[in-house]
């Protein structure tokens, strides 16, 4: 083992070399891409529709697929990159999805579009936990504050710009592009990572293959189910076994989990009262985002007519105040705590939403919107850094890494729970068969995720402040620190 480390110490860069800015560089374009990918298709929903067919049902897919296959993928991506390699696992991460990008761009229908984007979650769930392992890895613990930070602002940057990127790019050219950008920068970042990227490997782990099958069926069925709802009604066969059937299947993996010996998700962490609240606040919270994200999108084009760009950047108020807000509530957090943040930040968000749903009914033009969207900037600024702070402060030194990727996976999960609910909500009020009923759909379910946020909010009460502030968790994106743990 002494070897081993030594050996590993003897690849780290040094500061400022040519090495360590190309790893630098590697992984976080590589990331860069990845969280784009996110909402970078919510702009380009309304050209996809038209092309391709589909309701606002189907639609919902095309991020829900990716988002889903992500989460889905995140532990067990890391885990395999202990067993057979990180640089390996990472490169394959990367040729999946590249592939998978150049698929969606020639999707020739709907179904295939949905079926590309899963497995382009799949490369994503492999590239994000593997790239943050071989960036810490490459660098001693003294600079890994520093890079850690770039990697995180990269992924901040990409959730900011997505829609304005996505908007840009099927404006200018078709929707098509918006995967097809993928391809050169994918292929690039393989050939350098083979040829640059030290390989690394950590402690042998039998992977908890059950528990995988057993979470991902049971979020899955869930999902389908709240989608259904929406197509069929609460009463309906579908709604009904896709409900129970994926409770019966989370009740079991919570059994299994309690007895495995290499359980993938230790349920000990869920005893500090504080964790389980952070988890609870992240699932609300990126269900409350992700859905106002899809919902709006789709309003401002449908019903107010906007172009993709123009839709980009009507985001802008909501969507870039992270990168100058966040960082300062990061700073603040290690001295008044989670709570004053989160609480206040969330109910911000959900005001804002109130606010939008009062100028939808009265036809406002866009000027309108900037305040609410601005005031919901700064409430979600105040709350992305304090949660993910404030969970993994809660769990000890050794857990970080297992606690990192349960709130990333729930992160994810509760992205597809949120977009599901809403869209429920919208076929129960309205359709997109014209900009009345747009809006009477509109309107309510984005009274969901401004509900959602409120129930962050309370949630968020239940975070105590540590005793004493562990190591500082860069603030965003939500991450572990593989060198110090092995999420299995």
């Amino acid at each position: 083992m002494a070897t081993h480390v030594a050996a590993a110490r003897a690849k780290q860069p040094k500061p400022g070399t040519s090495a360590g800015v190309l790893t630098v560089l590697l992984t976080s374009v590589a990331y860069f891409m990845v969280a784009l990918d996110t909402l970078v298709v919510v702009t380009a929903l309304p050209r996809i529709h038209r092309d391709l067919g589909g309701n606002v049902d189907t639609l919902q897919w095309t991020v829900n697929a990716y988002v889903l296959a992500f989460g889905a993928t995140i532990i067990t991506a890391a885990a395999l990159g202990d067993l057979i390699g990180r640089r390996r696992m990472y490169v394959f991460g990367l040729a999946v999805f590249t592939t998978a990008s150049a698929a969606c761009a020639l999707a020739p229908n709907i179904g295939a579009l949905i079926a590309f984007r899963a497995v382009e979650g799949v490369g994503a769930g492999i590239i994000m936990p593997l790239g943050l392992t071989l960036l810490t890895s490459a660098f001693p613990a003294e600079r890994r504050g520093a890079v850690v930070g770039i990697w995180g602002g990269v992924a901040g940057l990409a959730v900011a710009s997505g829609p304005l990127i996505g908007g840009a790019v099927t404006q200018g050219l078709n929707w098509h592009w918006i995967f097809w950008v993928n391809v050169p920068v994918g292929i690039a970042a393989i050939v350098g990572s083979r040829l640059r990227l030290a390989e690394s490997r950590g402690p042998s782990s039998r992977l908890d293959l059950p528990a995988l099958v057993l979470i991902a069926a049971g979020v899955g069925a869930l999902t389908w189910g709240l989608v259904q709802a929406g197509q069929d009604g609460w009463g309906s066969v579908q709604t009904i076994t896709g409900l129970f059937a994926g409770a019966a299947l989370i009740v079991a993996f919570v059994a299994w989990e309690r007895r495995a010996a290499e359980p993938m998700i230790p349920l000990g962490l869920f005893r500090s009262a504080s964790f389980s609240a952070a988890v609870v606040t992240q699932f609300l919270m990126a269900a409350a985002i992700y859905s106002a994200a899809f919902l709006t999108s789709q309003y401002f084009q449908f019903a107010l007519g906007d172009s993709p760009l123009g839709t980009g950047l009507r985001f802008l108020p909501w969507t870039a105040t992270p990168m100058v807000i966040a960082p300062i509530a990061g700073l603040v957090f290690d001295k008044i705590g989670a709570r004053p943040l989160i609480v206040p930040g969330l109910l911000m968000q959900a005001a804002g939403f109130a606010w939008i749903i009062y100028l939808a009914a009265h036809s406002s033009g866009y000027a309108g919107y900037i305040v609410p969207l601005l005031i919901a900037g700064v409430g979600i600024s105040m709350a992305l850094p304090s949660v993910s702070a404030a969970g993994l402060n809660a769990v000890s030194p050794q857990s970080l890494g297992k606690a990192a990727g349960v709130m990333n996976t729930m992160q994810q999960f509760g992205a597809v729970f949120g977009i599901a609910i809403a869209t429920t909500v919208f076929n129960a009020n309205g359709s997109l068969a014209d900009p009345a009923t747009i809006t009477s759909g509109y309107r309510p379910a984005l009274g969901v995720a401004a509900g959602l946020s409120a129930l962050g909010a309370l949630a968020a009460l239940g975070i105590r402040r540590a005793a004493r502030p562990r190591t500082p968790i860069p603030s965003q994106p939500l991450t572990p620190d593989p060198e110090r743990v092995r999420a299995r």
